[in-house]
């Protein structure tokens, strides 16, 4: 898969037709919102762990030294807790290009935390993007967020400004957390 894809999901058309979707934020979309929304509720998704295994070459990193963000893996029996958005399909088109890195579009089901459901969208960087970084040792993770910084700023941010949204929905991550105590 190319490294920019853009183009990819602009083909994608589950929503065609919608005049508003769901969008779940699980990285910086829980945190960066520079976006305009009609609602925001805390969701989760089933069968899904977050972790820092997807490299970042043109925000958090370069080309020559990407930084690392997340992804999602699946993870049978698993939660992801985050954010989600209603949003107007014209958003799609700018958060296509923020998330150009490797993420394509795929469809959910969102689990809010009033056990209402809703099918919605993620951003996901699977294991056949280019800039796919993978599993590697908490420290060796930790050193290499600790190091990057691209044009969006220093990948220990990132991570750093994740971890404290999660705390403040009240939410477990175990390795999030534990890539942040590393870099604390």
């Amino acid at each position: 898969m190319a490294l920019d894809t853009t183009a990819l999901n602009r083909q994608m058309t589950h929503f065609d037709g919608h005049d508003e979707i769901w969008l779940f934020g699980y990285g910086s979309l829980i945190w960066k919102v520079d976006f305009a929304y009609l609602e925001r509720r805390p969701a989760s998704i089933h069968g899904w762990s977050r972790r820092f295994w997807q490299g970042s070459h043109d925000h958090r990193g370069t080309p020559e030294a990407p930084g690392r963000v997340a992804t999602l893996v699946r993870d049978p029996g698993a939660v992801c807790h985050g954010m989600a958005y209603r949003i107007t399909p014209e958003v799609l088109a700018p958060l296509d290009v923020r998330e150009k890195n490797g993420y394509l579009r795929e469809v959910v089901a969102l689990h809010f935390t009033d056990s209402d459901s809703a099918e919605g969208l993620i951003y996901l960087a699977t294991e056949d993007n280019a800039a796919f970084l993978g599993d590697a040792p908490l420290d060796a993770i930790a050193a290499q967020i600790a190091r990057a910084h691209g044009p969006s700023g220093a990948n220990r941010d990132y991570l750093l400004n994740l971890a404290e949204a999660l705390r403040a929905l009240r939410v477990e991550d175990s390795h999030v957390f534990a890539l942040a105590r590393r870099l604390a």
